[in-house]
């Protein structure tokens, strides 16, 4: 929990309380329905958690804006970041019905009120979304093929509304048919190491 204190030192108090109760919660449930491997666990604010705020150093979501969470898994990125702006609207969608299941007991355990959940692959969700969030779960060409014509026009944020999403390693063979990318290495944010060879993606909405 230092750890995100220390990156993020102004939360609110009911703000630290909920990051503070992820790890009961994770843990929790974790015994019953493996969605973090016990290694990431015991990281859990390292390598979930402040992982996930990487998004916020590179845009902070401004308040009744609307982002996807796609292949959220146990909840990531999108807990985190909706504990984070709680005036932000957050919609996370996972294909595997038990990892749905752990999310909406964490949102109920934290008493989230700006997260929606859905159980379905991304292709079949509608709406439009300032951004859409996500941790690699796919190449990039994929990604974008999943969620076309899911992001809108209109932009409020300083970057323009596109994708935000959380990759590792050499990126350059990934993204050589996207040269409007921008990638942000997360090693400029956060001093740990594992940061060393993570970074975020910005994709935003072609024109």
């Amino acid at each position: 929990m230092d750890i995100i204190l220390n990156y993020f030192p102004d939360l609110t108090d009911l703000q630290h309380q909920q990051f503070a109760k992820l790890e009961s919660l994770y843990q929790d449930w974790n015994l019953k329905i493996n969605v973090v491997s016990r290694k990431d666990i015991d990281e859990l604010y390292l390598r979930h958690v402040l992982h996930s705020l990487g998004i916020a150093k590179i845009q902070p979501f401004l308040p009744g804006s609307y982002i996807l969470d796609v292949g959220t898994g146990g909840g990531f990125p999108g807990i985190p970041l909706a504990i984070l702006f709680p005036k932000t609207r957050f919609h996370l969608v996972d294909s595997i019905g038990k990892k749905i299941k752990v999310v909406d007991e964490v949102v109920s355990g934290l008493e989230l009120k700006n997260v929606k959940t859905t159980n379905d692959r991304v292709e079949n969700i509608t709406g439009k979304y300032d951004f859409i969030v996500s941790r690699a779960v796919a190449q990039m060409d994929t990604f974008v093929r999943w969620t076309q014509g899911k992001i809108a026009k209109k932009n409020q944020h300083e970057l323009k509304n596109g994708i935000l999403y959380l990759k590792g390693g050499d990126l350059d063979a990934e993204l050589q048919n996207f040269p409007e990318a921008t990638v942000y290495p997360l090693k400029k944010y956060f001093e740990e190491d594992f940061f060393d060879t993570k970074s975020v993606v910005h994709l935003p909405l072609k024109k």
